[in-house]
């Protein structure tokens, strides 16, 4: 295209970024042409394309609307639109057009076979004419249906005067039908049919497997900020309160909070003492006492008693969008287009297209004739299909993830396997991550008569220490008393009345017992020390970590003497009350020193760092929108998937390799015997889909490694 000569940005121009959704990104040079032509562009100073999400990123002058902008995509021949506004978005589509592709394909492909087994079998006369014709009527429209994802691509490229992947293939695949086309209306002995259908199944195996691993983590930000209370009651001049939604709340407004209600966005308390359960937010499991003055989030959820709140920050401007978008950048950052495979494809269409004409030239110079020299011109494009390369990473990649959701852990990217295997220092949370992140209670020293009073009264509050309380309680089964008229006071706990004698679970009077509650009987009082008990193997799971070379410490929002005393028993280096930022820079901070740290944690504070983290794993327990930023999820109480996820994934890469070296080692030997004409466009289409087979077998071998 014609850029005009880009106009200066000034060093303190007020840029924006603006993300689109780009699918048409299919390889390497996609992404350099974007990356390179875009900032050609007057307003436009970068652009940054991330190929797993097939998103691209624009920081731009503000003058410059979203119009323009996927104007100027569409100008390189990619159709884009705004993240914004794709709440599913070409995604979904494209992903279901691919799906309904395959299946139509693979319909053809096992038709044609089984057509094409009684020619092979030596059928001749009328009887072959007869099957060709039949694999005519079903290849046709088969291959204009399964194969437009391709010629569509193909098509936009051309118009741009670029090219792409796509363009050989969708050559091969029209030169071959209508080869065929031609064999069987002039009643010749070949036709090549099952090579095209079959060629399209397979390049559509890949490209579905790849979208489907990419729907599994695009819901992460919506996730994220579905935490936000949906809408607040808002208190007006005259005392009364109506019900907004949080879009149309402002800061300064005051805000009347319902015990059990999320709060939709920031403010300060101004009346009312309550607990909130903040562990969304800080990863801390204890509830966080508020009360006027104290500052409140968006997201955290009121347990005991209304509040009356001044919102401060609102829609975008609350810490968990912020958060939000801490999560969205820093996995834009990461970038697995640097792949041998993608690298490869940046020469795979010029290469097959000089082969190709060489081949179709050198033959015709030869005096082979027109119609031979196209068949091996057309042998040439189809063995140099890249299948056995493209199933390389993806057909390993699913096999191992099969083996670990076996032993607990789902692997919710593919390319994160990669990742994991270059992984040498892992930084772990401690609440929900290294514990379990559920307080269990010590009632060793209260009667059996107590235990029941307790759970009499425990079981009546969803506060986390009363669930926690009796959850013991109910594990050692122990019968609830009949305790009765039971109210929960705010920041004073539970009280009620058993056989005439007022009985409670209310904080103890020493601040310094802890983690803990006290149950009150009449005037006797007897404290109950809680604890988030340590994951069983713990230890163990640190010791497989570094037999494997990757050193431990933990990285947690928590409190600084938990911490300190759980790095202590484990040997571990430990930084406590991290912020989301703080966690963020301390991995940064690892990265420019060339490691690649590897982040477990559950809390939504741990979302950025997971994001961000070379690797990520989240417990099943984690929040969901932590559960969405990891890579992986460990599902159980035992922390052991984490070590197994390394070595499995650095298995993984071994199978990887070798599967890429097969891909290579068959392009040296098959490139050659199409070229010299010893290989059919049928003999092509079996090399090239027993090629893929054999990386397939390979990967299978991954089933095991898990065991």
């Amino acid at each position: 295209m014609n850029a005009p000569s880009p106009a200066p940005v000034g060093e303190t121009s007020a840029l924006v970024s603006t993300r689109f959704t780009v699918p048409g990104m299919r390889c390497a040079g996609c992404i350099a042409k974007i990356e390179r032509e875009l900032p050609k562009l007057a307003g436009i100073a970068a652009a940054r394309a991330n190929f797993s999400a097939k998103r691209v990123a624009i920081r731009h002058d503000p003058a410059m609307d979203e119009s323009r902008l996927v104007e100027a995509l569409r100008d390189l021949g990619f159709e884009a639109q705004p993240v914004a506004d794709n709440p599913m978005g070409i995604e979904d589509k494209e992903r279901k057009r691919l799906t309904r592709a395959l299946g139509v394909a693979g319909f053809g492909m096992m038709n044609i076979m089984l057509l094409s087994v009684s020619i092979w079998s030596g059928a001749d006369g009328a009887t072959r004419d007869l099957f060709h014709w039949l694999s005519a009527l079903i290849a046709l429209p088969v291959i204009a249906y399964s194969g437009r994802p391709f010629f569509a691509s193909a098509w936009m490229a051309l118009r741009h005067r670029r090219t792409n992947m796509d363009v050989p293939i969708s050559i091969g695949v029209i030169l071959a039908t209508a080869l065929s086309l031609y064999e069987t209306v002039a009643g010749g002995g070949h036709a090549y049919f099952e090579s095209a259908v079959m060629l399209l199944f397979f390049l559509l195996a890949g490209r579905t497997l790849d979208a489907a691993m990419r729907d599994r983590t695009r819901a992460e930000i919506g996730a994220l900020l579905g935490r936000m209370g949906k809408s607040a009651s808002v208190i007006g001049p005259d005392g009364t309160t109506r019900r907004m939604a949080a879009a149309e709340l402002d800061p300064g407004m005051l805000v009347l909070v319902a015990a059990g209600e999320a709060l939709a966005a920031d403010g300060e308390v101004v009346d009312g003492t309550s607990a909130i359960d903040n562990a969304m937010l800080t990863g801390e499991s204890a509830p966080e006492p508020v009360g006027p003055g104290s500052i409140v989030h968006a997201g955290a959820i009121n347990l005991s008693a209304p509040l009356r709140i001044r919102l401060t920050h609102v829609a975008e401007d609350t810490a968990l969008a912020e958060i939000a978008r801490l999560m969205d950048e820093a996995g834009q950052s990461r970038s697995s287009y640097v792949r041998i495979a993608d690298r490869a494809s940046r020469l795979y269409a010029p290469v097959v297209h000089s082969l190709a004409a060489l081949a179709f030239a050198g033959w015709m110079i030869a005096g082979a004739g027109w119609h031979q020299s196209l068949v091996i011109a057309i042998a040439v494009l189809i063995i140099t299909c890249p299948c056995a390369m493209g199933l390389a990473v993806p057909a390993a990649q699913v096999v191992a993830s099969g083996a670990l959701l076996r032993r607990g852990l789902l692997v919710k990217d593919g390319s994160a396997l990669e990742r994991l295997a270059e992984c040498d220092i892992a930084l772990l949370d401690k609440t929900g991550t290294l514990t379990l992140g559920s307080p269990r209670a010590d009632v060793g020293a209260l009667t059996q008569n107590q235990r029941a009073i307790a759970l009499g009264l425990a079981q009546t509050s969803r506060h986390p220490l009363s669930r926690g309380l009796a959850a013991t309680l109910v594990r050692e089964g122990v019968e609830p008393a009949a305790v009765g008229a039971i109210r929960e006071v705010s920041g004073a706990g539970l009280t009620g009345r058993w056989e005439g004698i007022e009985v409670a679970l209310e904080r103890p009077e020493d601040a310094g017992q802890g983690l803990a509650t006290c149950l009150r009987i009449g005037s006797e009082r007897h404290i109950i020390a809680f604890t988030d008990p340590l994951r069983c193997d713990a230890a163990a799971t640190l010791a497989a970590l570094a037999a494997q070379g990757v050193s431990a410490s933990i990285l947690s929002g928590d409190r600084a003497a938990p911490v300190e005393t759980l790095a202590r028993e484990l040997g571990l280096a430990a930084t406590a009350e991290a912020s989301p930022q703080a966690k963020l820079a301390a991995l940064e901070a690892l990265k420019a020193q060339g490691r690649r740290p590897l982040m477990v944690g559950d809390g939504l504070n741990d979302g950025p760092a997971l994001a961000a983290a070379h690797a990520s794993i989240a417990p099943g327990t984690a929040s969901d929108a932590s559960q969405q930023a990891a890579d992986a999820v460990f599902i159980g109480e035992k922390l052991m998937p984490v070590a197994l996820a390394v070595q499995v994934a650095r298995k993984t890469m071994r199978i990887v390799r070798e599967n890429f070296a097969f891909a290579i080692a068959y392009n040296l030997i098959a490139v050659p015997l199409a070229l010299f004409g010893l290989v059919t466009p049928l003999i092509a289409a079996i090399a090239m889909s027993v090629s893929s087979l054999v990386v397939v077998a390979n990967s299978l071998r991954l089933a095991k490694a898990a065991q």
